[in-house]
């Protein structure tokens, strides 16, 4: 039996490929590589295109013993939301639909699916617990509790089981050092921190110094990328295992603030990494921090790369030798 991984050539979903082939999974790609690298994934089974293909659905289907889908593929950036929700719509629940209407089809019924913390929108408590209010800001939130919704509903009425897994910041790389993250253009904290360690940005700007923090600047729970990538494993193993839909939030339960983090890669990259103070962003909740507790109490889960020094240490690594992402490789 085969588990077929959607956008597993993104930056999460190579690393959930390379720990899943490592625990001796039989595993079958489909990635439409608009933001993922097929450089990233080693497996034979590659299909390159889109989930909301119905004709290549069918046919990955038929002609694999598929026993779960772990659903990696969507668009992820906040404010490319809200300026083109239906494009965001289009991919990130419509594919969803075509992809449960296979499974319905095919009587496969195991989903794990990529969520988000952001679904929570503004918390309500610090840490976030599974319980408490989703009161999405965005439309890319919005996907993803409308596809949360709609697995609840597949479970019902056709006994689909699914585990939505709630991440709070990925971050870092596989300790190898072969794949790593590399969006273009680049959005997320760490890497435009180290790309300017590498000189390739000048500095990096700060989103306002003002909050209710004890630097000033916001906090954020931050997770390793492996640490999630085995999160998806142990999902797998709670469905085969117990046949029980589920949610858990995924974070460290520890918040790092942007200095924070910013000192930290000075110290790993050896690199002053130059600052620059701006506004706030507007909806930038000052603090982000979700409980795990679930996850470790039902799952098994133990963060293993926890600390901040070792996420950015193997960032860097990555990055450092591979300053163009897969475009280029320094030994």
């Amino acid at each position: 039996m085969s588990i077929l991984v959607t956008g597993g050539a993104g930056y999460i979903g190579s690393h959930t490929v390379a720990e899943l082939v490592a625990q001796g999974e039989d595993i079958i790609v489909l990635d439409n590589l608009h933001t993922g690298h097929k450089k990233a994934v080693q497996v034979e089974k590659f299909y390159q295109g889109d989930v909301r293909d119905t004709a290549l659905l069918d046919g990955i289907f038929r002609n694999h013993r598929i026993e779960a889908v772990i659903h990696l593929a969507a668009q992820s950036l906040v404010e490319e939301s809200v300026t083109d929700p239906l494009d965001y719509y289009d991919n990130n629940v419509v594919s969803v639909h075509r992809l449960l209407s296979k499974m319905h089809k095919y009587d496969v019924k195991n989903i794990i699916f990529s969520s988000t913390a952001a679904i929570y929108g503004e918390p309500k408590q610090i840490p976030i617990q599974e319980s408490d209010p989703t009161e999405p800001t965005n439309p890319y939130a919005e996907t993803k509790l409308a596809v949360e919704k709609l697995l609840t509903w597949c479970d019902q009425a056709y006994g689909i089981k699914s585990v939505s897994l709630r991440y709070c910041n990925a971050a870092g790389a596989h300790p190898n050092g072969e794949i790593g993250e590399a969006h273009d253009p680049e959005n997320h904290l760490i890497p435009i921190i180290l790309q300017v360690a590498l000189g390739q940005l000048e500095y990096v700007s700060i989103y306002g110094d003002d909050y209710p923090t004890d630097d000033g600047t916001c906090i954020r729970d931050y997770i390793h990328v492996m640490d999630l990538a085995h999160a998806h494993y142990l999902s797998l193993q709670w469905l085969r295992e117990k046949g029980e839909s589920r949610i858990y939030n995924l974070g460290n339960g520890t918040g790092f603030s942007v200095r924070q983090i910013i000192d930290q890669a000075r110290e790993v990259t050896g690199h002053s990494i130059p600052t620059r103070t701006t506004a706030r962003r507007p909806g930038d909740p000052a603090i982000l921090i979700a409980s795990a507790d679930r996850a470790k109490k039902e799952l098994g889960w133990t963060p293993e790369y926890s600390d901040l020094q070792t996420i950015i240490q193997t960032a860097w690594n990555w990055h450092s030798r591979h300053p163009q992402g897969y475009k280029s490789t320094v030994r």
